[in-house]
Parts: structure tokens; C-alpha cells; sequence
């Protein structure tokens, strides 16, 4: 994309002092804001300073040019080892990072100027979680295994959901948890009724309205699966009477459209994904799912308008984009990114600018979505250096932006 100059006092600025002037200019309109439209939170995961913690790097994204840089004093410590998820609040004051290794949430308070502020560390009632999400003012978090004695990698057991009350001030009301009466416990296993024996190993959660779904993979049986639940009355109850519904091979990503009417799962084994209408308690195949994307899809987001998708796949470096109807996907084109994208997000305040996290590469990848087409061009300068191994990324608008 070409420069915009807009102000006259940035044309009077390269008479006089020559380009390198004018981008002072804008780089200091926009750390004061003027320009920046998103601060957007990259995890990290590889171990550094004397606690071996993750890393969240901040980046702030300009509003014209889509250019993201890291702000003053970024990265950040996450407050725990291997950070592999992140969830922002629905008031776009706090964060919270989900550190794999230590089992915790660490929430942080964001500042006007994208800075994060460690206020809260709780343990989550299972081990190794590795995914979460915020609905309102609840945040769920899905683990690996359930907190029971005889669950370990050398002896696996099935995954577990948990549910937080999130307090006035972004705290997890971690003395209110929800609790399942069934077995006295604050965490609901993922169990296949047909087999309970069998091992549920859960990958990503999304909620929306009253409905909870969790994507797991049956490591058992080597099936993919969505488990439903209802989120009514402060409570986590199971849909279709805790049958989940069939979800390819290995889903490893999850997400519902702006109005929850729309449920997408990548699989990446499979190499496609999977569309369902949400009704009361049920699941509905969209017509012609699964749809095809690239290899190891391994993250999906849609634009608020709910008009376009994007898949992030690992083993190909690029993004998949899509056209929707009616909940149907209509591949657009493939844009090439860094070296393996595992997570992608969207801006949250225009919903003009696009970034996948890029494992191996270290990287952030940056596009500008069309939004008459769903096309995608590079942001300028894109991709831009994040710290070792990034891993998830979530993102905030910042202050009333005039394009």
C-alpha cells in the first residue's frame, strides 16, 4: 500500500527536513494514538528471564497503512511457562494468558497505552490447559486432563471444562467458581456416553448467548468430536444429552460467527472445516461441509458482518479466505504468510486488518481485508518481529478511530 500523506504539516515536514523527519512525525502521531486503531497481545512461548516465563509482546496497529510495531517497554512477562492461549474481556480492560505448564491464568489490567498490568494468577482446577474463552462475564478454560490422581501423559485421561465468574474489576472470582453438583467438583470431564472409557483429549472452546461448545479429539477411538452444553442459570449443563456431535479427525481450532448462529471447526488432519447451524441444543451440518483448506488448518476467525472467514494453515504458511452463505464457505483465494501461522485474529475496532502468529518464523504476518470482496493485501512492512515461538494472539480496539 502507498503512503497517504493527508496533513499539511506532513508535506511542509519532507520539504524541510526530507523523509526521515515525516516518519517521526508519524511514528510519534501514532504512540500518541492518533493513529493507532488496535493494540494487539502476541503470546510467546519460549522460556525467558529468571523465571523461564512466556513472553506477550504488544503490538499497536496504524489505522492507515495497517503497519503493526511493538510499543515502548514490549514484550511483557506472561506470568507462567509456555503460554499457549489468550481471551480479552468483553469491556476491553483486561487480558488473560493461559500459561500451559503451570496451569494458570494470569489476568492483566490493559492500559490506554497497550501496556499490561499482572493483577491475578489462578490455577485452573485440571492440568495443562490450553484453551479459553470469555462470553460476557464468564471465562471457560478447557484442560488437558482432569485434576485426578492418576492422570499424566504416561497415563492420559479425558479433558475437563471450567467456568469463572469475571468480577467488576476483571478478576476471576476464583470463590465463586461454577460447580458441577454431579460430582461435587468445580469442572465438567468430557466424557462419550457410548464410551466412557475412552480417552477425550480436548483442542479449542468457543461460546456465545447460552451455548458452550468444546472441539476434542477421541484419542481412543481417533475421531473428532464438538461437545455442546448449555451455559444457563450459572451453570454448565450438557446438550443433546451429552452426545457430541462428529467433528472429523483432529479439530484444532473453533469459532462462531458475531450472532452465534454459525459454529466452524478446522481439522487438521482432515484438512478442511466443519460447519454447523446452532439451533436449541443441536447441531445442524451446513450444506456442503466439510469445506477444503489448506494442510494443518490450525486457526479460523470471521469478520464481525460475518461475511468472510479466515483459515490460518501451518504446514502450507498461508491464509485461506472465504466468502459466507448462509453459513456456507466459498473459497476466495490463499495469501502466502510467514513460516507455519498457528493463530489469527482480527482487528476488533474496523475490522480492516488481519495478522497470523507464526511459530517458526517468529513473526507476525499482517493483511488488510477488502471489505467489499474479502481480498487480502499485505500491511505495510509485513511481517514484523515477535519473540521466540508465538503461539495465540487477541487483540483490543484502542480509543474512535477516523478512517
Amino acid at each position: 500500500m502507498r503512503m497517504k500523506l493527508k496533513k499539511p504539516g506532513h508535506l511542509l515536514l519532507i520539504a524541510l527536513g526530507g523523509v526521515g523527519v515525516a516518519t517521526l512525525l508519524s511514528a510519534c502521531n501514532q504512540l500518541t494514538g492518533t493513529l493507532t486503531v488496535d493494540f494487539v497481545f502476541v503470546t510467546s512461548a519460549k522460556a525467558a528471564g529468571p523465571n523461564s516465563y512466556g513472553q506477550v509482546d504488544v503490538f499497536e496497529v496504524n489505522s492507515e497503512s495497517g503497519l503493526m510495531r511493538q510499543i515502548p517497554t514490549s514484550p511483557f512477562p506472561s506470568g507462567g511457562r509456555n503460554p499457549v492461549a489468550e481471551a480479552v474481556s468483553t469491556d476491553h480492560n483486561n487480558l488473560y494468558v493461559v500459561n500451559h505448564d503451570d496451569n494458570t491464568i494470569v489476568q492483566f489490567a490493559i492500559g490506554s497505552d497497550g501496556k499490561v498490568y499482572p493483577q491475578q494468577t489462578a490455577n485452573t482446577p485440571g492440568i495443562f490447559p490450553l484453551a479459553t474463552a470469555v462470553h460476557g462475564s464468564t471465562l471457560y478454560v478447557v484442560d488437558t486432563y482432569q485434576p485426578l490422581p492418576s492422570c499424566s501423559p504416561a497415563a492420559p485421561c479425558s479433558g475437563s471444562i471450567a467456568a469463572y465468574p469475571i468480577l467488576a474489576n476483571g478478576n476471576l472470582d476464583i470463590q465463586n467458581v461454577f460447580v458441577n453438583s454431579s460430582i461435587n467438583a468445580d469442572y465438567w470431564p468430557l466424557t462419550l456416553p457410548a464410551s466412557p472409557a475412552d480417552v477425550i483429549t480436548p483442542a479449542a472452546v468457543a461460546a456465545s448467548g447460552s451455548n458452550l461448545f468444546v472441539a476434542a479429539r477421541d484419542i481412543t477411538s481417533g475421531v473428532g468430536y464438538v461437545f455442546g452444553f448449555s451455559t444457563a442459570n450459572g451453570t454448565i449443563a450438557p446438550m443433546n444429552n451429552g452426545v457430541p456431535f462428529s467433528a472429523g479427525v483432529q479439530p484444532s481450532a473453533m469459532t462462531l460467527d458475531a450472532s452465534g448462529s454459525y459454529l466452524y471447526v478446522t481439522d487438521s488432519t482432515g484438512n478442511n472445516v466443519h460447519a454447523w447451524s446452532v439451533g436449541s441444543g443441536l447441531l445442524t451440518p451446513i450444506s456442503g461441509s466439510p469445506f477444503a483448506a489448506g494442510n494443518s488448518p490450525s486457526g479460523i476467525v470471521i469478520d464481525s458482518a460475518g461475511k468472510y472467514a479466515f483459515v490460518a494453515n501451518a504446514q502450507d504458511s498461508n491464509v485461506s479466505g472465504y466468502s459466507i452463505s448462509n453459513g456456507a464457505l466459498t473459497r476466495i483465494a490463499n495469501y502466502a504468510t510467514d513460516t507455519q501461522p498457528v493463530a489469527i485474529g482480527i482487528d476488533p475496532n474496523l475490522n480492516q486488518y488481519l495478522y497470523t502468529v507464526n511459530f517458526l518464523a517468529n513473526t507476525v504476518s499482517g493483511f488488510q481485508v477488502n471489505a467489499t470482496n474479502g481480498t487480502l493485501l499485505n500491511s505495510q512492512n509485513s511481517p514484523y518481529t515477535a519473540n521466540a515461538n508465538p503461539t495465540a494472539v487477541a487483540a483490543v480496539p484502542h480509543g474512535t478511530v477516523t478512517k
